[in-house]
């Protein structure tokens, strides 16, 4: 009897279930990558979303490596995805200070701002991926660049967990992480520069090559980022004209023409001041003796500088910050829009309604109270003018681009009373994870805006050309009432309006790239 051929199928299949049981209930997942095997595991509190964490996209850019362009991995080693890498080397703000502080004030800002007390190293460049656990077709990809001037920020925050974004709509979610401050734009004489740029330039190549063991689609991949972010987000387009990898792209609050840069003899007077601090000169070739010193020591060396004036008294450029090379960054925005030398691919930009209700509290912490004025006029020169002229430029080249203009302002993200829509506030929605953040359930308003707006961004990666037109959202027109109203009286629809309801100043507005 127990050598039957039906007994023999019966305990194979039962053994078969229980494995295949036993590897839901771990949650666990292989997949072969450049790097060797990848394995993930179901993430924590949901059901059908697989998450791999801390997953070297690079090498290591310590000894040799340091201010280097990151260097593919070549020696193949199987990872388990389980835990998130170290964040990028950052010299992060203490508590913050300013009148009327909500509860939950300072945990928004420690989330949003690197303030999570997470372990730092120089090791750091890693990416983290959210995919569906089955899936019968190749899903769309959207890869997130994060903000913080190119000094602070990471992926390793409730912010940013991708989790939620991941399981409501069975798109992949990527965050990664990219070098910082001095580490990854030194300003060295007659060194690589914009270091942290090429840093996402081979994240994305490896997303691009890898993606499809995730579920992924490499045809529908997305590249979004908020402020600094959003900016490099733009300034890809320029870089890369001819192999872009990309089919879209989202600036969320920050483009080319948003911010000011440093300029070069500054960020050289910089770069010496460090290694005149870490006993390596002030002329001349420094680079190997600083490259030889503890990255706890550059780190303090550099925190030292202060940041550069921005013009507008909430705004500041950090002392190390993106450079013009002409290869990554370039001088001439303006007329490059103007004469469409860039990659043509369809883009979704946009703001927050009140962005400075953030930037006056670092600026308060600083000795700065800003009047309501100067923060309207910040907000003009760096996000709604910025918006409206490559709106305008893109849409003229034919490029199909949608604007959008968020106005949330709910008391699980409130900051005080009248922080509005502060810069950064609408990835609390765009993620699903206010309640998280603020320790406050959201309301069921703000579930369905967080809904509209996942829907949104997944609908632009799906079919950057024609995905949000067919979503209900109107091509950018500055003519008609195309500008998508999100959150307008915390309401979860949205509405459209003329551009010019918000832009109508922005003719006789100085942009903040050109302040």
């Amino acid at each position: 009897m127990h050598g039957s051929a039906p007994l023999r199928l019966f305990l194979a299949l039962s053994a078969a279930l229980l494995c295949l049981r036993t590897a839901e209930a771990t949650g666990f997942n292989e997949v072969v990558t450049t790097n060797g095997v990848v394995s993930g595991h179901i993430a924590p509190d949901r059901k059908n979303t697989v998450e791999y964490l801390g997953i070297p996209y690079a090498q290591p850019p310590v000894g040799k490596l340091r201010f280097a362009p990151p260097q593919p991995i070549v020696k193949k080693l199987d990872y388990n995805a389980s835990k998130w890498g170290f964040d990028c080397p950052q010299s992060v703000s203490g508590n913050a200070s300013y009148p009327g502080l909500t509860p939950q004030a300072q945990g928004i800002i420690n989330a949003f701002a690197g303030g999570g007390g997470n372990q730092q190293s120089e090791d750091c460049l890693t990416l983290n991926i959210w995919a569906p656990s089955h899936t019968e077709k190749k899903r769309p990809v959207l890869v997130f660049f994060h903000g913080g001037r190119f000094s602070i920020g990471n992926s390793n925050s409730k912010f940013y967990d991708g989790s939620r974004f991941a399981e409501a709509t069975s798109a992949i979610i990527i965050t990664l992480t990219y070098r910082l401050n001095v580490f990854g734009f030194p300003g060295a004489p007659d060194s690589s520069q914009n270091l942290g740029l090429r840093d996402q330039r081979l994240a994305v190549q490896w997303i691009h090559d890898n993606i499809a063991g995730f579920g992924g689609d490499p045809s529908k991949i997305a590249v979004f980022g908020q402020s600094s972010g959003g900016v490099a987000v733009d300034w890809w387009t320029f870089a890369y004209q001819q192999e872009p990898l990309i089919a879209g792209i989202i600036s969320e609050s920050g483009n080319a023409l948003s911010f000011p840069l440093n300029t070069a003899e500054r960020q050289k007077q910089n770069w010496y001041n460090v290694s005149t601090t870490l006993g390596c000169g002030s002329s001349g070739d420094t680079l190997e003796c600083v490259r030889g010193k503890d990255w706890k020591d550059l780190l303090a060396a550099a925190g030292r500088l202060p940041a550069a004036p921005g013009g507008n008294p909430v705004r500041s450029t950090s002392a190390f910050y993106p450079m013009i090379d002409n290869e990554t960054v370039f001088s001439d925005y303006r007329p490059l829009l103007e004469h469409g030398k860039f990659a043509k691919i369809p883009q979704l930009l946009g703001n927050n309604n009140n962005e400075q209700g953030y930037y006056v509290i670092p600026a308060f912490g600083k000795g700065v109270n800003a009047t309501k004025e100067q923060g309207d006029q910040f907000l003009l020169e760096s996000f709604t003018c910025p918006n409206d002229i490559e709106a305008r430029a893109r849409s003229a080249q034919g490029v199909p681009t949608w604007q959008y203009r968020y106005f949330g302002d709910w008391p699980n993200t409130r900051l005080y009373n009248s922080s509005g829509a502060y810069h950064g506030t609408e990835l609390e929605m765009l993620f699903g994870n206010s309640g998280d953040v603020s320790g406050i359930a959201p309301s069921e308003a703000q579930e369905e805006l967080t809904k509209v707006m996942q829907d949104a961004w997944v609908a632009f990666a799906e079919d950057p050309k024609r995905g949000l037109e067919k979503y209900g959202w109107p091509r950018f027109d500055p003519s008609e009432d195309t500008l998508v109203r999100l959150g307008y009286e915390n309401s979860p629809v949205p509405d459209f309006v003329r551009p010019s309801l918000y832009s109508g100043d922005c003719a006789n507005i100085t942009v903040g790239a050109d302040g």
